[in-house]
């Protein structure tokens, strides 16, 4: 991917924990790297094709100056986010923040916080099978879709299902969509949470009856496994309300745990089923 870089940016603001920072003030130099295609620019020779340098160094400024924090940490993060949010044509940055006048009592060059932060694509798979079972899911959907750290990329149809594990239940509403986010797995997961507790979902039992129930299938390539979250979701590939919907809006997706596309488990799953 192409680069802009922008180096030794300064941007004086009150940022810090001791008092004297905050009303005194210090200068900060910010180092970026924004990772974009400027392959339409090269060729159409326009700045509307491109990422503007100059309203992403007055962005910068004009938010570490409005805006006041404590840490750096919380600081670049906030302002990388920001970014990401405003500028949709930045793919990834990486984002520097030096503190040259920091105040620490021994002699020191500067002091930064580094960061790398990016778009990601994720599969959320969603169902429900009590009460208004389109309305819970529909409003769900519209919701993360007004989130500016998520743009909703495809839905797919809801197909009435059987229910899994738990069969002496009523039958469900599937459905998968595919999200853009600047969410971590664990932002992400917080967010659905949301969204579940919004639709009065209670957690009684597992596989039981539920409002609305959302689950990260893919989220990039990513594999991870902790006490609150396995990614890809570990029992999708059993599970033809899950496939059949991703077939629909992305057959060729590899699950990067088995090396298969959607679309080819989805085979294996209905062979094994005859």
């Amino acid at each position: 991917m192409d680069k802009i870089v922008i180096t030794g940016l300064e941007v004086f603001a009150h940022h810090g924990v001791y008092e004297q920072e905050k009303l005194k003030g210090q200068k900060f130099i910010i180092n970026a790297e924004f990772e974009i295609d400027t392959l339409t620019a090269g060729l159409s020779d326009e700045i509307d094709d491109t990422l503007d340098y100059g309203k992403v160094c007055e962005f910068i400024n004009e938010y570490m100056v409005v805006n006041q924090f404590n840490l750096l940490e919380a600081l670049i993060n906030s302002l990388a986010r920001k970014l990401l949010v405003t500028f949709e044509r930045i793919k990834s940055l990486s984002l520097e923040i030096c503190k040259p006048d920091a105040p620490i009592p021994v002699k020191f060059n500067t002091v930064s916080v580094k960061i790398k932060r990016s778009r990601h694509t994720a599969f959320i798979s969603v169902g429900s099978n009590m009460g208004e079972r389109e309305t819970y899911i529909r409003n769900a959907i519209d919701n993360l879709a007004a989130d500016e750290c998520i743009k909703m990329l495809s839905v797919s149809d809801l197909i009435e299902t059987k229910p899994y594990g738990v069969t002496d239940q009523d039958d469900f509403l599937n459905g998968v969509f595919k999200i853009e986010t600047l969410y971590s797995p664990e932002e992400l997961l917080a967010r659905l949470h949301i969204e579940e507790q919004e639709a009065g979902r209670k957690r009684l039992m597992r596989w039981g009856p539920r409002t609305l129930d959302l689950d990260i299938v893919f989220y990039d390539n990513l594999i991870m496994s902790t006490d609150t979250l396995v990614i890809p979701h570990p029992d999708m590939s059993n599970r033809s309300f899950v496939l059949d919907p991703i077939c629909q809006i992305d057959p060729y997706v590899i699950h990067p745990r088995l090396m298969l596309t959607v679309q080819e488990l989805s085979h294996k799953l209905k062979s094994a089923e005859k």
